[in-house]
């Protein structure tokens, strides 16, 4: 596989969407946008970018590649966005979820899995001939070890400490520096339409606290494990019993920037597949949407892209 020089690469997850746009005299712009929303129609948020970044340029854009967080079967819809940005000059566009992008930029052509976890997660492996999504289903019915689950372990653990429930822990100074008065803490989230990435970002206090309070570490340590599971089942479910070469496993995201996690992460990996190998992440998700348009159509992935081009 190789990177098309004409695709406006969009790489498009909750927290942000990362794009890049590689011009005809080998020119790279990228730019960082606000994320999407998954409880809005897709498609026409990706035309939007799209038009945003082919006036800031002033250059049409011929090919646009997008691996989209949230994005369902029905949803991915690459030929109604590529009626919505044909003025833009778009000849061709290829649309993915981000799972597919997240591999794609982690392992390029390798067997194996990669889990993503940001405000949200999913993991995705693929074989020789199969692949298998596991979680990613939103923060309501899925998401284990995502930044939300984290988030919202911390607080349900600040709460429990202020009732008197749960063990004392500095989650509860953190969740008051938000909310001074933590009686009316559940009124602002439920009110706030932000309330997904609100809870989110509490992920990050669980994670700095993590290395010295024990219920922070704990949240942390389950996460982990949470995530280590989805892999596993995501490998048990592509592996063929003609395969030689150990998979690849790759672990990306914000999650995994916590200390705690990728230890924990790495530990549990290699008490359940000790023949997988972690490996180092090639480039990014952006990267990966870059790769789509030169998928070859027998690879594993092809059957979970969509294409349309005039």
């Amino acid at each position: 596989m190789e990177h098309d020089p004409a695709v406006l690469a969009i790489d498009a997850g909750q927290t942000g969407i990362k794009v890049r746009r590689t011009r005809p005299d080998g020119g790279v712009h990228e730019a960082v946008l606000p994320g999407v929303r998954t409880d809005a129609p897709l498609v026409p948020q990706l035309a939007t970018v799209v038009g945003e970044i082919a006036l800031e340029s002033g250059q049409p854009v011929s090919v646009v590649a997008a691996g989209v967080s949230g994005l369902t079967d029905a949803a991915a819809d690459a030929a109604a966005l590529l009626d919505l940005v044909g003025p833009a000059g778009v000849e061709r566009v290829v649309l993915a979820h981000d799972s597919v992008t997240s591999f794609l930029g982690t392992l390029g052509d390798r067997r194996g899995a990669v889990v993503a976890s940001g405000t949200g997660v999913v993991t995705l492996g693929v074989g020789t001939r199969r692949t298998a999504r596991v979680d990613g289903w939103g923060h309501i019915m899925g998401d284990a070890g995502s930044g939300y689950w984290i988030g919202r372990e911390g607080l349900d653990a600040a709460m429990r400490a202020y009732d008197g429930r749960g063990p004392a822990t500095p989650l509860l100074d953190r969740l008051r520096d938000r909310w001074p008065d933590p009686t009316g803490a559940y009124i602002h989230l439920q009110s706030d339409p932000g309330r997904v990435h609100a809870v989110a970002a509490f992920a990050r206090s669980v994670a700095d606290l993590a290395a010295d309070d024990p219920v922070a570490a704990g949240i942390c340590r389950r996460a982990a494990d949470e995530l280590a599971h989805s892999v596993v089942t995501a490998l048990d479910a592509v592996a063929e019993p003609d395969d030689a070469d150990p998979p690849h496993v790759g672990a990306i995201g914000g999650v995994f920037g916590s200390v705690v996690v990728r230890a924990r992460f790495e530990e549990r990996m290699r008490d359940l597949r000790p023949d997988a190998e972690i490996a180092t992440a090639r480039g990014s998700g952006v990267d990966g949407a870059a790769l789509l348009p030169g998928l070859g159509t027998g690879h594993a992935l092809r059957v979970l892209v969509g294409s349309a081009q005039r």
